[in-house]
């Protein structure tokens, strides 16, 4: 094992340590999981559960049904997530990709390969690589490493990668030195989340209360 991949497994120990499971994506469908993931764009997730009761309380959480909706009614329903009318659009192109295309298929066209998969969502106007990845693990239960804000954070403010890593190098980081198991992806992203909300905040970190208290390097990780 290299010394970066016994870094990684480090860092995965101390968080699931502390804070155990954390069983996500929260979602009872595939289909919940994918709008869940976009509507999350710029918003916590407290907002985006109030968008998605919503539509369960409409009986309209399915692609058929919100596929037939007027834009101006996707997005009222959507209201509680944040750039309500944004999300709308993106939602829609989403829905059209896997009606045009799938014939609303979506059992189908989660069964493809993952990068043919994540290659088609980042087709999708409004979908970049961190909602992509994020319905490939979550949706579709393949290996791949989501990066999030809260990633690029905690490896800079540890001075285990420089400022300067981007989203892809990120991600190459985690993929290259963990096994591709998507079980051990779901909950080392969902652990970051955690620690991040609790401890590795924005502004004013809890640094005394985090279980990565004393993980440093100087950019050791390459």
């Amino acid at each position: 094992m290299t010394g970066t991949a016994e870094q990684l497994q480090e860092m995965y120990e101390r968080l699931y340590g502390h804070f155990g499971a954390q069983d996500w994506w929260p979602g009872e469908t595939p289909f919940e999981v994918m709008v869940g993931a976009i509507l999350t764009q710029n918003t916590n997730w407290k907002n985006v559960e109030r968008a998605i009761d919503n539509l369960k309380r409409a009986g309209i959480l399915s692609l058929a049904a919100m596929s037939e909706l007027p834009l101006e009614l996707l997005a009222e329903y959507i209201r509680p997530a944040g750039y309500y009318n944004i999300k709308a659009v993106r939602l829609q192109n989403f829905f059209t990709l896997l009606n045009e295309q799938w014939d609303g298929d979506l059992e189908f066209f989660l069964s493809q390969s993952r990068d043919t998969l994540r290659e088609q969502l980042l087709s999708v106007k409004g979908i970049g690589p961190e909602t992509a990845d994020s319905m490939v693990l979550y949706a579709a239960h393949l290996p791949i490493f989501v990066v999030d804000a809260y990633t690029h954070r905690i490896l800079t403010r540890h001075e285990l990668i420089d400022e300067s890593f981007d989203y892809h190098a990120i991600q190459e980081l985690f993929m290259d030195n963990l096994e591709e198991d998507s079980r051990l992806f779901n909950e080392y992203h969902a652990l970051i989340v955690q620690v991040g909300k609790e401890c590795c905040k924005k502004s004013k970190p809890a640094c005394a209360d985090c279980p990565l208290a004393g993980l440093n390097g100087i950019h050791s990780i390459v």
